[in-house]
């Protein structure tokens, strides 16, 4: 939930526009935040299952966040739906393109926000699956 949010506080409140592949990367957030707030209420006999379900999502959103790092860092291939071969020129009454998904748009410390997604993804999962083997175990 709260990756979500930060993204959504990027996208309104700083202003930067998400790009197709943040979109991707939201939607398991999003179906995960829902598991977690709603399906553990209502179904408590499944909750182990719902919450491996979770944990799963949150990794497809950091596989897809580690994808655009290596894309924007020109390390793999992008889709072409995504990618932008030629910067827009202000004033040649074209129309301006969707946000490429191939450009950092925001950095801190050299990371893209795809990265930031990707490294918290991942860690979150990571501990998600410790935490439930070890209730598993005890």
């Amino acid at each position: 939930m709260a990756l979500i949010l930060g993204a959504l506080g990027f996208q309104y409140i700083a202003h930067l526009a998400p790009c197709e592949m943040c979109h991707w990367q939201r939607w398991p957030h999003i179906a995960a935040a829902v598991i977690g707030l709603i399906g553990v209420t209502l179904w408590k006999k499944d909750a182990r299952t719902l919450a491996v379900a979770a944990i799963i999502l949150v990794a497809m959103s950091g596989l897809i966040g580690a994808y655009q790092w290596g894309m924007q860092a020109g390390l793999l291939p992008g889709p072409g739906a995504c990618t932008v071969a030629h910067a827009y020129v202000m004033g040649s009454n074209a129309p301006p393109p969707e946000v490429s998904c191939n450009v950092v748009t925001w950095s801190l410390f050299g990371l893209s926000l795809a990265a930031y997604n990707a490294i918290f993804a991942f860690l979150i999962a990571g501990t998600g699956a410790f935490l439930l083997r070890r209730s598993r175990a005890a």
